[in-house]
């Protein structure tokens, strides 16, 4: 794998993942109008009086936003090429509490913590081989263990935050350039702790590969 570069604003994020687990993408939403009220025939010499049909409105398509909506309000500022093994971690500025989202880049190998739309945390990662390749889209944290050893290979998974029922995670590694998992996602294992102790079961993890998105967008998935 080549050394990653946070280029541009360095953010990977997912913009409406259809199918995925959380989130979704917009539908547009509008009403069908009505047909006219049919015509009354006259009887005899005196008609029977009709209201007029009233014109029905048709409300105006529109996108909705999906309900998990966040908007990007600060990226972090990095210095210097975002090489194997570096990681930053900075809370100054950024709500001590709010929802949280994490997003990674399999492009740009690099994993984004947001709350409530402040990146407070990035690292550069490592993801699976081509024969063991990493899921894209949205998932969610569904179990938390800072101890963990993986039952199928024997090996140690430092602050594991387990996304697939088949053992895709996030967890410590020793990352090195030309190194690879079995699907998971690999982080310097300083980070691997902090982020443990932010993430919460439910927070959701945004998987895409070379998808990003500028300075007050909306991660919708």
């Amino acid at each position: 794998m080549r050394a990653s570069l946070r280029t541009g604003l360095g953010v990977a994020l997912l913009v409406g993942v259809a199918g995925a687990t959380a989130g979704g993408a917009a539908m547009l939403l509008g009403a069908a109008r009505p047909a006219p009220a049919a015509l009354v025939a006259k009887v005899a010499a005196a008609p029977i009086a009709r209201p007029s049909p009233q014109p029905v409105a048709t409300p105006i398509a529109q996108s909705t936003p999906a309900p998990e909506a966040m908007v990007v309000r600060r990226v972090l500022d990095i210095d210097g090429p975002f090489t194997h093994g570096r990681w930053v971690w900075d809370e100054d500025g950024a709500p001590a509490t709010g929802k949280l989202v994490v997003t990674i880049d399999l492009d740009a190998q690099v994993l984004s913590v947001f709350r409530d739309g402040y990146e407070i945390g990035a690292a550069v990662v490592l993801y699976g081989a081509d024969w063991k390749p990493t899921p894209l889209g949205a998932l969610k944290i569904t179990q938390k263990d800072a101890d963990h050893v993986s039952n199928l290979y024997g090996a140690p998974m430092p602050y594991m935050l387990r996304l697939t029922n088949d053992g895709i995670s996030i967890h410590g590694s020793d990352v090195q350039e030309g190194a690879a998992t079995h699907g998971c996602i690999g982080v310097p294992t300083a980070f691997a702790k902090k982020l443990f102790n932010a993430a919460r079961l439910g927070d959701r993890v945004i998987i895409t590969n070379g998808k990003r998105l500028q300075m007050g967008g909306a991660i919708t998935a």
